[in-house]
């Protein structure tokens, strides 16, 4: 079988199982396999894939169409430039989520204080806290987290993309985690904010594979939401900002919810598809 032919079966077959984008998953699935870039294959659809590549593409393929995430099969995602290990520990790093990460980094970058600092609130894979690293150099990161493991999965991708040693680790439910002292510049997240009984209804990759407690939002989905409006406050310097992510339909109960606790909302961006997707807001 030609690498032409694999690629056509595979997307036959993806595509009966729903998966969407189905040719673009068994091309990204057999360039993972060969180590080639994707558009190489381009290049090679006359070659004959050996029996051991047959037997490792149709692994691969049989995965995807059981609905497991394209990351977690190739083991990373690429997130602002970096590599981003991916697993079951964290939510997949999505290409909305770029923008939060290239609005925190512009921001930073306008900041006087001495050290600029920044703090990822839920920091998952750590794919936003490395990005405003990478980005700004001088600043000093926070990330923090809940889970455990997504941290030490956050580690792994700082040490991976030489950010760790500009990157603090905290393990702990909320702000009471952190120091009392702790000023940021900057607090960036991207909170749980799927409601409870949605959940189910969610894209299998999604329902199926990441963390529930990633995702759970409460009944509304705006618990995260209700809880950063009331504490993140005394954790903010005086010319400091909060950038949230948020899901479809939910930017005026988060906007209202925010000005109900006095602070200013100083805009909602949308996201590349023209959807409302980040809250920025500072305190009076």
């Amino acid at each position: 079988m030609t690498v032409l032919e694999a690629i056509q079966k595979s997307a036959d077959f993806l595509g009966k199982k729903n998966v969407e984008s189905s040719r673009l998953n068994a091309e990204l699935l057999l360039a993972h396999l060969l180590q080639m870039p994707r558009m190489k294959l381009y290049l090679n659809f006359e070659r004959a894939l050996t029996a051991a590549e047959t037997d490792g593409l149709r692994e691969l393929i049989k995965r995807r169409g059981q609905r497991e995430p394209l990351q977690h099969i190739t083991g990373s995602a690429s997130f602002c430039g970096c590599e981003i290990i991916a697993n079951r520990h964290a939510l997949v790093p999505r290409p909305e989520t770029e923008l939060l990460a290239e609005l925190g980094w512009t921001f930073l970058a306008t900041c006087h204080s001495s050290p600029v600092s920044a703090l990822d609130f839920g920091t998952g894979t750590g794919c936003i806290a490395i990005a405003l690293a990478v980005k700004c150099p001088a600043a000093k990161i926070t990330a923090l987290d809940l889970s455990a493991e997504a941290l030490a999965l956050a580690k792994q991708n700082a040490a991976a993309n030489k950010g760790a040693e500009r990157i603090e680790f905290f393990h702990g439910d909320g702000f009471a985690a952190l120091p009392g002292n702790v000023l940021f510049d900057l607090i960036s997240s991207n909170p749980p904010y799927i409601a409870s009984a949605e959940i189910e209804t969610l894209q299998p990759e999604v329902r199926d594979f990441d963390p529930r407690a990633a995702l759970d939002g409460g009944a509304d989905g705006l618990d995260f939401y209700r809880r950063l409006a009331v504490e993140a406050k005394a954790f903010l310097k005086p010319d400091g900002k909060i950038m949230l992510e948020f899901g479809d339909g939910q930017a005026d109960a988060i906007k209202n919810l925010f000005e109900s606790e006095k602070w200013i909302v100083e805009a909602v961006r949308e996201d590349y598809s023209h959807r409302a997707r980040i809250l920025i807001a500072r305190h009076r």
